[in-house]
């Protein structure tokens, strides 16, 4: 069977979806066989080059009308994008992999959840990092215990595209599209790894800022007003005792895309950065300090499917088995993790943090 394939958006997510379908056949043979069918968008001049660039078929300049008619909906839209189309698809029995986070108000994600849980289709948000090979080792210790009792988590995810204060205006500046800033759009990623490494979350507390309050109109000679946060910090209490801090910034003058997490447990700890992605600094019970482990390896998560061992792989991989993970547990007729519950405690975590901020107190999750 070959899977018809829509994707609503064709820049930076739509790019690295289509790449990950394009590779699948070349090292995921076993996974399900696609055809990119449909590029959604609304500007017909960029949309044709996209498709002819991406590998689609077909064109269409509304959602509508296509989700009847495939197999697999790509909802790579902007967050306020989300939840109608996703939706629609699901009631289609359509499967859907939607960006994250699941949508920009907590609303839409109950909504979006609600849909999923009424489908015979698999929904799945993009946590893509739970794809890399480190990040799914990091898992395998935990599990298996090498590291004890997991006592603290902490995470940051930082980024500097918005340092400059004349840097344009977009729809991720903009509360009513985005939802959040630097929270939802970095944090978002940060917070599923605390729960998919740690667990549930019992309560934050959170502080905002956004240091910019308008930026260049790109279309014009004025400016447009900032109604998200540039950064954010946070504190988690977890549901089985470990304490949790995670940043987030947009604003963080030359760290282009460093995203970290630590863990400390009572036999050991572990550290990661996406600029190492390939690397876990690993502490066991009895060592002096940290040690180096290269996620090469043929028997590593995902490695076989690659190179010989030492080769490393980059973040478009991480992209790359998440979408195999997604369309196999899709033609199973099964559940993929992370699916739409998953996307929702986030965007409850989200929700909680801007609460947090504007009450000046803990908030229950």
């Amino acid at each position: 069977m070959t899977l018809r394939v829509a994707f609503l958006g064709y820049r930076f997510m739509g790019t690295a979806h289509a790449n990950a379908l394009a590779r699948l056949p070349m090292f995921f043979p076993d996974a399900p066989e696609t055809r990119r069918q449909v590029l959604i968008g609304r500007d017909e001049s960029a949309l044709t080059e996209a498709a002819d660039r991406l590998g689609f078929a077909e064109t269409a300049t509304g959602w509508r009308e296509v989700v009847d008619e495939v197999d697999v909906f790509y909802d790579l839209a902007p967050n306020y994008l989300h939840a109608d189309p996703a939706i629609a698809a699901l009631d289609a029995d359509a499967h859907v992999l939607c960006e994250k986070p699941l949508a920009h108000t907590l609303d839409d994600a109950e909504r979006m959840a609600a849909a999923a849980a009424d489908s015979d289709a698999t929904a799945a948000v993009a946590f893509n990092y739970r794809f890399l090979p480190a990040v799914a080792r990091a898992k395998y210790l935990v599990e298996t215990g090498e590291l004890g009792e997991i006592r603290a988590f902490r995470g940051r995810y930082l980024q500097d595209w918005l340092a400059d204060p004349t840097a344009p205006w977009s729809w991720r500046t903009d509360a009513d599209l985005a939802g959040s800033g630097a929270l939802g759009d970095l944090g978002a990623h940060t917070l599923d790894l605390a729960r998919y490494l740690v667990g549930d979350v019992a309560r934050v507390s959170g502080y905002t800022r956004t240091f910019v309050d308008e930026r260049p109109d790109p279309e014009g000679d004025g400016t447009q007003p900032v109604t998200v946060d540039d950064a954010f910090t946070a504190q988690l209490a977890f549901e089985n005792g470990a304490t949790g801090t995670v940043e987030a910034s947009r604003v963080a003058p030359g760290r282009k895309n460093d995203h970290r997490i630590e863990l400390d447990g009572t036999d050991g700890a572990l550290r990661w950065s996406l600029e190492r992605p390939n690397e876990l600094l690993v502490r066991r019970a009895g060592a002096r300090g940290f040690e180096r482990e290269l996620v090469t390896d043929p028997d590593d998560p995902y490695v076989d499917h690659w190179w010989p061992p030492g080769h490393v792989l980059g973040w478009e991989h991480s992209v790359v088995h998440e979408n195999a993970e997604f369309l196999t547990a899709a033609v199973a007729g099964e559940s993929h993790d992370p699916d739409f519950q998953a996307g929702l405690a986030v965007q409850r975590l989200l929700d909680a943090i801007q609460r947090a901020d504007a009450n000046g107190r803990w908030i229950e999750c």
